[in-house]
């Protein structure tokens, strides 16, 4: 199992675990499934058990669940009616592991919240209020914070009396400046309705910055890190000293760069030509820049993999996607290498930049003036943890640094209840 370094523990209060529980189950509670790992901390984060719950509400739902500490998987296929349902079986799965919600080994339940607002600025123990302003914020994100808030009330319903803690996705990115948060837009209708940068994947920058110095042997407080989160969803972050600066996402996950299904920047003149002219709905609008844009509205598929396939058959349609991806990216590294004015670090992660060795190489490529380059036999050789793969020598690491967000969950969580203690 591997260990991490504990995070900056946070003020908390309510309920305590017993001085002897270790373990944080950590639920990530979206509209139509319910992801779940359990932690031991005391064994520097190691997994437990493991979980999904999809097609909640449908008649074809399915539960998969893995014991780690045997390797057994279990999966179940049938009606799951909702989230209460759902939490409900996979405590039934966690107690045939001898793991139940019941445990006196369980320390606390960690929550993925997507979106705090500027109200919370770190992990969060929750309460009767914590819960009412999360619900204030819905208008924010109005995709992910109910699913969220379904999660946290019927976990707190299952075990009223353990600490619950709520861990921001946006609480990484409230250390940036005013000048980078501010639209240029009235201050005062900015204020008003909540109109501001917020940033999302915050949990997945915070611990890659984190291990970018870790494997660079140094502490967060001596590097200035780019992060490059490449999933379905992207954003770019750049780190300096362990504290966010600037972000590619924005009031939404929308903003920023080109996605799996999501546009990234655009003149918002758009909406109004499409308003206007198109006679399109801000309901259809809505959808075509959230569902139908990026990678798929450019070339019919999301997935970067059958991307690279089509592109290797000559396909001139998939070889554009992948040019608009790249330069966008190209432009935001730019854009926040000047920001830092010194950068020791370019790290990709998530499900892209993970795997996808040829959106790493194009990103960096003709940036050797700036210090940027990736080595193509290391770029190219596969591996499960992080690694650098930028020649020997080069001025700025880059850096392939899988994320860890349950991990990161767990162990804001556990600092939280510790230091309660």
């Amino acid at each position: 199992m591997t260990a991490h370094p504990s995070p900056a523990a946070a003020p908390s209060d309510g309920p305590r675990p017993a001085r002897t529980a270790s373990r944080v189950l950590v639920l990530n509670s979206g509209s139509s499934s319910l992801k779940y790992q359990l932690l031991d901390m005391a064994d520097g984060g190691g997994r437990l058990a493991a979980g999904l719950v999809e097609r909640i509400g449908e008649r074809t739902s399915r539960l998969k669940h893995t014991c780690l500490a045997t390797g057994e998987t279990r999966r179940h296929d049938g009606p799951v009616a909702d989230h209460d349902t759902a939490l409900k079986a996979v405590a039934g799965e966690l107690s045939r592991d001898g793991m139940g919600l019941d445990s006196p080994e369980l320390a606390a339940i960690g929550h993925r919240v997507v979106h705090g607002g500027m109200f919370f600025t770190e992990p969060t123990v929750i309460d009767d209020g914590v819960v009412t302003e999360i619900e204030r914020l819905v208008p924010l994100a109005p995709l992910h914070n109910p699913a969220n808030l379904t999660g946290i009330r019927t976990a707190r319903s299952l075990r009223p009396d353990l600490p619950q803690v709520a861990v921001f996705d946006t609480a990484f990115h409230t250390t940036m400046p005013e000048y980078a948060a501010r639209y240029a837009i009235d201050t005062r209708l900015a204020d008003r309705y909540r109109v501001r940068r917020y940033g999302f994947h915050g949990t997945s920058h915070a611990y890659v910055s984190r291990a970018t110095a870790r494997l660079l042997g140094k502490a967060p407080e001596e590097v200035n890190v780019i992060v490059l989160h490449l999933g379905n969803g992207a954003s770019a972050s750049a780190v300096r000293g362990g504290r966010c600066v600037d972000t590619s996402m924005g009031l939404t996950p929308l903003e920023g760069l080109v996605m799996g299904t999501r546009s990234g920047d655009l003149d918002p003149a758009v909406i109004f030509h499409l308003r206007r002219v198109g006679g399109m709905s801000m309901d259809e609008i809505d959808t075509l820049l959230n569902k139908r844009s990026g990678l798929f509205g450019l070339c019919g598929d999301n997935d970067m993999r059958e991307i690279q396939r089509r592109i290797d058959e000559g396909d001139a349609g998939a070889r554009l996607a992948f040019d608009i991806y790249v330069h966008r990216l190209r432009k935001y590294l730019g854009a926040y290498y000047a920001v830092l004015g010194t950068v020791d670090a370019v790290a990709f992660t998530a499900g892209v930049g993970e795997n996808a060795a040829p959106v790493r190489a194009a990103a960096v490529e003709g940036l050797a003036g700036l210090g940027l380059a990736v080595d193509p036999e290391s770029n190219a050789a596969p591996g499960d943890g992080a690694r650098l793969i930028s020649p020997a020598g080069a001025r700025v690491a880059v850096a392939v640094v899988p994320t860890d967000e349950e991990w990161e969950i767990a162990a804001q969580t556990y600092a939280v209840v510790r230091k309660g203690d």
